[in-house]
């Protein structure tokens, strides 16, 4: 039987943290036996925000992969690709953009969120205005029917299909398919200090390679409860980062639940949740840690793995945009 085509991805801005890990690299890791899986190393996606520095953008390349790899990501089971180097996507991308109006665009409650995030105002690059058209070039490129991503990024595929339904009902047949957002449970992990969402750029991240001591320095630095001053203080476990990283990594779920509770009535320190918690990540970032090390050391294998799924993915997108521009009845040579 043919299996479910899955896409994802990251933005080649920097190595990857614990963020993306809870959000999506265990759905990975659990989906790639199942599904037919292409992981996008989107290195032109990122320069919609980073066209100042693309030297940042070309470094992260092997930096991403090195993450995918290291936490058990296997490319004979999912297919890693660099997004720059599949033309087809850009090709379709400028075809979508036919398919969409800029007000669409504006109103898309994704682009909007980020564009205030980002101060943008008025000067909003068009690559970013324009970037709800790319993904869904990226996702159709692949006939993906299943895109596991945030609950923030679900407008996103909503409008994809909407471009899709268009291109259909021009085309007259069905020539793409719609795609379905897959949310995780764990949801989107808010940074160290407890104010934004954990970001790379933002600086409230714990890197899946970060040394014992830099994971240790950030669980002593986590936002807890502001009121709970003393040990015998009851306190509050919602919006405290600490709780809510033990729910997403340790695996005693029990164990947590009664943490909550003693927290809560008071008698419990701060302290002895930070040390449970730093003995959770340590135990899950450290072999991580390890394996990505020991892919370092041999980056041309790194290399091979990713053009070997790029040439794996341009054949496949390129199959896609030929299908569109046949059954949109665009002239051919």
């Amino acid at each position: 039987m043919t299996k479910p085509v899955i896409l994802t991805g990251d933005r080649t801005t920097g190595p990857l943290h614990i963020g993306h890990y809870a959000g999506s690299l265990k759905t990975r890791l659990e989906r790639q036996d199942s599904h037919e899986q292409f992981l996008l190393l989107a290195d032109t996606q990122a320069l919609t925000d980073n066209a100042h520095d693309p030297d940042k953008v070309r470094r992260s390349v092997l930096e991403v992969a090195l993450d995918y790899l290291a936490v058990g990501i296997d490319p004979a089971k999912s297919t890693i690709c660099l997004q720059s180097h599949l033309p087809a996507l850009a090709e379709l991308s400028m075809l979508y953009l036919n398919f969409v109006t800029v007000a669409r665009l504006e109103r898309n409650p994704t682009i909007k969120d980020e564009i205030r995030a980002r101060g943008f105002g008025r000067d909003i690059p068009a690559g970013f205005l324009c970037y709800p058209a790319a993904q869904a070039a990226d996702i159709t490129g692949f006939r993906a029917t299943v895109v596991p991503v945030g609950e923030d990024q679900a407008p996103l595929i909503e409008q994809t299909n909407e471009i899709v339904r268009r291109i259909n009902a021009v085309a007259g047949q069905s020539v793409l398919p719609e795609a379905r957002a897959v949310i995780p449970k764990a949801g989107r992990l808010p940074g160290i200090d407890g104010k934004a969402k954990m970001s790379k750029s933002g600086g409230n991240a714990i890197a899946l390679s970060a040394s014992p001591d830099q994971i240790a320095a950030a669980v002593r630095a986590m936002f807890t409860d502001p009121g709970h001053l003393r040990v015998s203080d009851p306190g509050r476990v919602e919006g405290n980062v600490v709780f809510t990283y033990l729910d997403a990594f340790d695996e005693d779920h029990t164990g947590v639940a009664a943490l909550k509770a003693q927290y809560q009535r008071g008698g419990l320190g701060d302290e002895v949740i930070k040390r449970r918690l730093d003995g959770v990540l340590q135990a899950l970032i450290g072999p991580i840690r390890a394996r990505r090390a020991e892919l370092a050391r041999d980056p041309g294998h790194v290399l091979d793995v990713i053009r070997q799924g790029t040439e794996m993915a341009r054949a496949r997108t390129q199959d896609t945009h030929r299908a569109v521009v046949d059954a949109l009845g665009l002239f051919r040579l």
